[in-house]
């Protein structure tokens, strides 16, 4: 058994920061940030369960299914809204879900390792799982730290995924973790990230290739097949770096940061749903998705793009 996507979702704040907000505040300038970041704007506001709600009903919308019907839901969120319940409880209850629900937190790589987990759960015995991610990063970012506060950003993404039988939609797929680089990229409770831009940039390279290169030998493919690159959206430097590194071009990259900034566990998914909302998926192009994040986490899947069913039906 495996996964077929059936619908997809994103959510953003409706409030946009700017460069030029930034600067009236930080001695920064825009040049000086898209330079260094490729971001331009950033969307502030709301809670993670908002946004969550936002984009899994979206999901939901598009796939046309009864959400009763949802056997669980996966949330990746580093910024929940409570420390108890669990964000998704929220999330769960406003969207009429059917089944469990649970949060997961692998920062950055967190919607790579629910993607992950969906595909188990789906394997033995759940027939529908909802994997959103969605983060509320303004509220753990010092406004009046330049070296981080023009990076983050608020926002979410969903999909909704069905049991299949065969192999699936998901080919491949590597999840892993460095502890010992922990405190290059942390926020202790109550308090505001802490980075190390250097270190987290050199070795965020290296990882992502490294994962992204051990998905396509798993799957028994090469980086030129690859249609279209999803990665974590946390700096255009990093971003082109693995570009080069794995001999895929920028122009199969799917790129939403400069107007959104770096949503952590909810950037892959914008960026996948804003390249297939362009249109830029064809039957059985593969899509690669890979990142990197706090912990030190990274993950990578490989997709085979497959079209939706036509209407499930609101009760199927």
């Amino acid at each position: 058994m495996g996964l077929r996507i059936l619908g997809w979702g994103s959510a953003l704040p409706e409030k946009v920061v700017t460069n030029h907000d930034l600067q009236k505040t930080l001695d920064t300038s825009d040049e000086w940030i898209v330079e260094r970041s490729g971001i331009r704007e950033r969307r502030i506001g709301d809670s993670t369960a908002a946004l969550a709600i936002e984009a899994g009903r979206a999901a939901l919308s598009k796939s046309n299914v009864d959400p009763a019907s949802v056997d669980v839901m996966v949330l990746a969120t580093t910024t929940p809204d409570q420390a108890v319940p669990a964000c998704s409880a929220h999330v769960h209850h406003e969207l009429g879900l059917g089944g469990g629900a649970f949060d997961l937190n692998a920062a950055c790589s967190g919607f790579v390792y629910a993607l992950v987990m969906a595909n188990g759960l789906l394997e033995t015995g759940a027939n529908r799982v909802l994997v959103v991610g969605a983060e509320t990063l303004s509220r753990i970012t010092d406004w009046d730290d330049r070296n981080t506060a023009v990076l983050f950003g608020d926002g979410g993404g969903a999909l909704m995924l069905e049991r299949e039988a065969g192999e699936g939609q998901l080919l491949g797929w590597d999840l892993g973790l460095d502890a010992s680089a922990r405190e290059i990229l942390q926020c202790d409770l109550g308090g505001f990230v802490q980075m190390d831009g250097r270190e987290v940039f050199k070795r965020a390279v290296r990882v992502l290739v490294d994962s992204a290169k051990r998905t396509l030998a798993q799957a028994k493919v090469r980086s030129e097949d690859v249609k279209l690159l999803v990665p974590h959206q946390a700096n255009i430097r990093i971003i082109q770096a693995a570009c080069d590194r794995l001999g895929i071009p920028e122009e199969n990259t799917a790129i939403v940061l400069h107007k959104t900034g770096n949503t952590s566990s909810a950037s892959i998914p914008l960026a996948l749903v804003d390249a297939i909302d362009a249109g830029r998926l064809e039957e059985g192009d593969l899509v690669l998705m890979t990142g990197f994040g706090a912990g030190m986490t990274w993950g990578s899947a490989l997709l085979r793009w497959q079209s939706p069913p036509e209407a499930q039906g609101a009760s199927a």
